[in-house]
């Protein structure tokens, strides 16, 4: 699973959250940072949004490794406070949802 984390240069909240993403250890996770300012369509949606969060849920193929089947899922923006151990429990919802909820 990936996580998307939609971004600008000189945003400190998403550097912030950058910075705790990285230091999560308990979860598997890889972590793409996009740069909003590079792409026209993603500032224009993204611009007053930032930081935004998504989780990548897709279908690698075994014989060429591209995906060919994904969704993104928009996670809910953490508050700035949050903690590594708190941002992690919330991760943990959607990383590794509980069937029994």
């Amino acid at each position: 699973m990936r996580l998307i984390l939609y971004s600008k240069p000189g945003c400190h909240l998403c550097e912030g959250l950058q910075e705790k993403l990285e230091q999560i250890q308990t979860l598997k996770f890889d972590l793409e940072v996009r740069d909003i300012t590079t792409r026209e369509d993603w500032f224009q949606q993204y611009q007053y949004e930032i930081p935004v969060l998504f989780l990548e849920i897709g279908h690698e193929a075994q014989d060429t490794g591209q995906e060919t089947n994904y969704a993104l899922i928009p996670l809910p923006r953490p508050s700035p406070r949050s903690s590594v151990p708190q941002l992690e429990r919330l991760l943990q919802k959607y990383l590794h949802p509980d069937p029994q909820e």
